[in-house]
């Protein structure tokens, strides 16, 4: 778990946006990510995180007319408007995102709803503080009624990107409850672990807490603060018609690698909450613990992770339809 020695004598001006995005609306929506990057750039921050499905939106509320064993006309509709605003990747709106992380000087981290073909997905994205796509993260287990409207990822984006600022990475939502994920994470020797996530509650702050204790890691939590009125008029309203109720809270916070809260949580307002993160502190707390190094028992559990592509179809030519194509890729009983 490991990183380039300078990523370790720096510190990282960190920011996380607790906002509202205009739901379905991803032209609408850049307007209010150029908005808070404007404010990160004010503050020199060097790495910004937005919350999950920010650009597409996380529709709550919705239930797309399924039932068991049916689905309605209407129901079809709702999707259909969905999948209309979500965002192909790389495309228009991945190129927009890439000039707004230049003009900011920041690397910018950004839950967005991805299309591809006839599936969404609930997707991460990683851009460069030259505004560069880095890569995409998609989320392997969506929740509950969540997969009624996104698609399964694979372990082919489970990556842990390595920049100046030193070993990012995103794990979204109720993945964090996933040991697997994390410890896949922790292999890479992750050390900005992201969390853009839809879970206001204190159960998932303590959750958070707990991560950047095994974890060892400096993590970032991003929420909406979303209230009824920000979504469009037709939009179920599950949660009453005054257009202040808030429908989702926020609770983002910035929490240190030992498990120290350094700025959040924060409920209910919109914020860039910021830290200072000294990046010196990670190989001090993982003196005494390292989940993948000296603290780990791989004479007792080992862990494989299948990075494989898995696409439906596969061409003759294609890159990933070698004889090894479908075999585990990474073993993670030890470091890589």
């Amino acid at each position: 778990m490991t990183s380039d020695d300078s990523t370790h004598n720096r510190v990282v001006r960190a920011g996380v946006v607790q906002a509202a995005p205009v739901p379905f609306d991803p032209v609408a929506t850049l307007r209010v990510v150029e908005r808070w990057l404007s404010e990160a750039a004010e503050r020199n921050l060097d790495l910004v995180v937005f919350p999950e499905a920010f650009i597409g939106g996380y529709p709550k509320g919705s239930a797309f007319g399924a039932m068991v064993g049916d689905r309605t006309a209407a129901g079809r509709e709702e999707f259909a408007r969905y999948w209309s605003g979500a965002v192909e990747v790389p495309g228009p709106v991945t190129d927009r995102l890439g000039e707004l992380a230049a003009d900011a000087r920041t690397h910018l981290v950004i839950g967005v709803v991805e299309r591809e073909h006839g599936t969404l997905y609930c997707t991460v994205l990683f851009f460069s503080a030259a505004g560069a796509l880095l890569g995409k993260r998609r989320k392997l287990m969506p929740t509950g009624a969540e997969r009624m409207i996104w698609g399964f990822g694979d372990g082919s984006t489970l990556d842990v990107h390595r920049t100046e600022l030193g070993r990012l990475g995103a794990v979204i939502c109720w993945e964090n409850l996933m040991p697997a994920t994390r410890l896949a994470m922790y292999a890479q020797g992750i050390e900005l672990y992201c969390a853009p996530t839809a879970d206001s509650r204190e159960s998932h702050h303590a959750t958070m807490r707990h991560i950047a204790m095994e974890g060892r890691c400096f993590v970032l939590v991003a929420n909406q603060c979303l209230r009824v009125g920000d979504f469009p008029p037709d939009h179920p309203t599950p949660y009453g018609t005054d257009p202040e109720q808030l429908v989702s809270r926020g609770g983002s916070s910035i929490i240190g690698p030992l498990g120290e809260v350094l700025a959040g949580p924060v409920l209910d307002q919109e914020i860039l909450l910021t830290a200072d993160l000294d990046m010196a502190l990670i190989p001090r707390a993982r003196y005494d613990f390292d989940p993948v190094g000296h603290y780990a028992r791989p004479d007792i559990f080992r862990l494989h992770v299948d990075t494989t592509d898995r696409r439906a179809v596969r061409t003759s030519d294609s890159p990933s339809a070698s004889p090894s194509a479908d075999s585990p890729t990474t073993s993670l009983g030890h470091r890589p």
